[in-house]
């Protein structure tokens, strides 16, 4: 692994934690040269899953792309990078446990929506009028009178 900040290839693990359900484990290293600490995460290896889309088009999973999806989503809001990871790794491992080859995008989004529900109303809400659609401000009100049942 080499230093993000000054490029020298070697360092020392001065902290690892696992996640929950072990699925990741998270290291603080630094730098032998310039001492600057960094994160890396380790993950193992996963089969390969494709993502049928709603025009029937395949294509890879990409974690990224949940990633990215689910920060937006919470950008500005009291949600730690640690729990997105979190959120993204308890979707992916959902996926890998329940299908085996393909899964279709409408149960990614629906699981994204059902985890950020439980995490942050607001990016909820974000990520649904994205996800779904919204057409208008009557389709955001019918989701944001759904959460205040």
């Amino acid at each position: 692994m080499r230093c993000p900040y000054c490029n020298f290839p070697e360092d020392k693990v001065v902290d690892s934690r696992s996640s929950k359900d072990d699925l990741v484990i998270r290291r603080r290293r630094e730098c032998l040269k310039c001492k600057h600490r960094f994160t890396t995460y380790e993950r193992r290896e996963k089969i390969a899953i494709l993502i049928v889309k709603k025009d029937r088009r395949r294509e890879s999973f990409d974690r990224q792309k949940i990633l990215n999806g689910v920060i937006k989503a919470c950008e500005k809001r009291p949600v730690s990078m640690e729990r997105i990871e979190e959120l993204v790794d308890e979707v992916e491992g959902t996926l890998q446990g329940k299908f085996k080859k393909e899964v279709p995008s409408r149960e990614i989004g629906e699981l994204i929506m059902r985890k950020l529900h439980d995490l942050d109303e607001v990016a909820y809400v974000r990520f649904a009028s994205v996800y779904r659609q919204f057409r208008d401000i009557t389709d955001f009100m019918k989701e944001v009178k759904g959460l205040l049942k």
